[in-house]
């Protein structure tokens, strides 16, 4: 397999990731403070929603990666 195809086939792969869960979510630390044996940290939920179109323009570019890269023989 050469890695235009695994290139490829992770893009597809991610695309149809995008549409079914359509974003993903992290914990962000931001602040934290030490005062003498109290420890305080504040974390932030971030959210990324990913659009319809890049999980499709995803799909798109794989699927064409795949077609022009498989016909080098």
């Amino acid at each position: 397999m050469n890695p235009l195809r695994i290139a490829a086939l992770a893009l597809i792969l991610a695309g149809v990731l995008g549409l079914v869960y359509g974003g993903f979510s992290y914990t962000k630390q931001t602040h934290e403070a030490k005062l003498g044996p109290i420890e305080l940290s504040v974390k932030e939920k971030e959210t990324v929603n990913i659009p319809i179109w890049a999980g499709v323009g995803a799909i798109v570019a794989g699927g064409v990666l795949l077609l022009v890269g498989g016909n080098k023989r």
